[in-house]
């Protein structure tokens, strides 16, 4: 994995609304997970509204204070997933 990105996976309606269950998403420098979901509105509109979704980085559930560093392994995923 390059420092200049994260790896990103998408779970349940995530995926099916990015079309995609896994990218690499070019990353220069750290951000917090507010500002990424931004990014990630801008990239995926249908997705709206991001904050209202659930991340976890390095597979540890976190908030959206989390700094996101490149190299990181986001999951991104419904506030709440049904089996």
């Amino acid at each position: 994995m390059s420092g200049t990105a994260i790896n990103v996976l998408y779970f349940a309606q995530v995926a099916e609304l990015t079309g995609t269950r896994l990218e690499s998403w070019p990353l220069a420098e750290a951000v917090s997970g507010a500002q990424w979901l931004e990014q990630l509105e801008a990239r995926y509109p249908q997705l709206a509204p991001t904050q209202r979704l659930k991340l976890a980085v390095n597979q540890f559930h976190v908030k959206h204070s989390v700094i996101i560093n490149p190299g990181d392994e986001v999951a991104v995923f419904e506030p709440v997933t049904g089996g």
